[in-house]
């Protein structure tokens, strides 16, 4: 199949084409590569934030709609897979429907049917708009909701939800969004991880950190002498986004596990780094705090997980159904508390003999549901039936 993967978030579409062409697609993916974040791509369309770049990216683009033809499954990666106003990516979506085979849908991330559902039927216990009945008040859950609510990012939303041939979510959390409402045409596949690298040991397993049968912790030197290891704790800040994501209250978390237990924790901290330096710093690291208001792991915690990083986060039931996944916990699951994140942070410190298992049962779940190929798979499946 010829495969037009458009937008990019946090990697998905890049790993996807990868996985892709192992099974002998011709795939190219257009983005511009997920702003900061520097993802690869094939076809880079960035917009310089002046007046004089909007011009020049709507030139580029209209250069290039020539080139976006002939392709058997266009799939794009949110409603929003250009940087224009909705009323002008409309046009474009006719144009990519008239000019080639199948349209999919991607459910990856902010949308219409992920702000609305939670603000209104919400059926998740908590998420990014809401906890229990209470809708969240945070500036940023404000603005989304500002954002896509009874605008022209809704109506665009809308439009391509009903018209597409498939919708594809990538969580749980987006598939009770979309599934009710297109039984017919929504598939869930999980998200595609591609790990080159070798997991990094653990302090337990480098030898560095020993329990006592009584399960006090102590650390000590290969030859007896003072303190050597820690548990490496690993968070990604999004400036933008941080109340929002809940790294606030994690990062608050992790800095308090700092002062309790000084020689006992490192705390690794990555603000707004492009993905080649992210994954640089990540190395070494035991565990990663992430998305404090998710049910499940995104694509930053499913890839360090790849290298045997423990994921402290969004590691619900249902996240383990969705996935029919009877056996494997490597996840800790918080609570979208304080006092919940720092819980389960103490109890790591006080108890490293459970790091191991972790990290094992992190990298197998890993190769059972998301290596790049096996869901390369999937979607060929899924575009198969379309």
């Amino acid at each position: 199949m010829k495969i037009l993967l458009m937008g990019e978030y946090s990697n998905v579409h890049w790993t996807l084409a990868e996985g892709l062409r192992t099974l002998g697609h011709e795939v190219t993916v257009l983005s511009n590569g997920d702003f900061w974040k520097d993802y690869p791509r094939d076809i880079n369309l960035v917009r310089t934030p002046t007046k004089w770049g909007g011009i020049c990216y709507m030139a580029r683009l209209l250069r290039l709609l020539p080139q976006l033809k002939g392709y058997d499954i266009v799939q794009l990666i949110n409603p929003m897979f250009l940087e224009l106003k909705a009323e002008r990516i409309k046009p474009i979506y006719h144009y990519l429907r008239h000019y080639n085979g199948k349209m999919v849908l991607g459910a990856f991330g902010m949308d219409y049917y992920w702000v609305s559902t939670c603000c209104n039927e919400k059926p998740l216990r908590y998420s990014d708009f809401n906890i229990g009945d209470q809708l969240r008040t945070d500036e940023c859950a404000l603005r989304e909701r500002k954002d896509w609510l009874g605008t022209a990012k809704e109506r665009l939303n809308r439009l391509i939800a009903e018209d597409c041939d498939g919708i594809v979510t990538g969580l749980y959390e987006y598939h009770v969004c979309y599934q009710p409402r297109f039984p017919k045409k929504t598939q869930f596949i999980p998200y595609p991880i591609k790990n080159s690298l070798s997991p990094a040991p653990s302090p337990v397993e480098r030898g560095e950190i020993k329990t006592s049968t009584n399960g006090v912790t102590s650390e000590a030197s290969p030859t007896g002498g003072g303190m050597v290891g820690a548990l490496t704790l690993f968070i990604g800040i999004n400036r933008t986004r941080s109340v929002y994501k809940g790294t606030d209250i994690m990062l608050r978390a992790a800095q308090g596990i700092k002062a309790q237990y000084p020689d006992r924790v490192n705390l690794q901290i990555a603000e707004s780094v492009p993905f080649e330096q992210y994954q640089q710093m990540l190395e070494g690291a035991d565990a990663i705090l992430d998305q404090l208001y998710s049910y499940t792991p995104s694509m930053n915690p499913l890839m360090a997980m790849s290298k045997g990083v423990i994921c402290i986060g969004g590691g619900e039931p249902e996240n383990y159904e969705i996935l029919n996944e009877h056996h494997l916990r490597p996840i800790i699951n918080v609570q979208p508390t304080y006092e919940s994140v720092y819980h389960e942070l103490e109890m790591l410190v006080l108890h490293p003999e459970r790091i191991p298992e972790l990290k094992r049962q992190s990298i197998e779940y890993i190769r059972r549901h998301h290596e790049y190929q096996k869901v390369a798979r999937q979607y060929e499946a899924f575009y198969k039936t379309l």
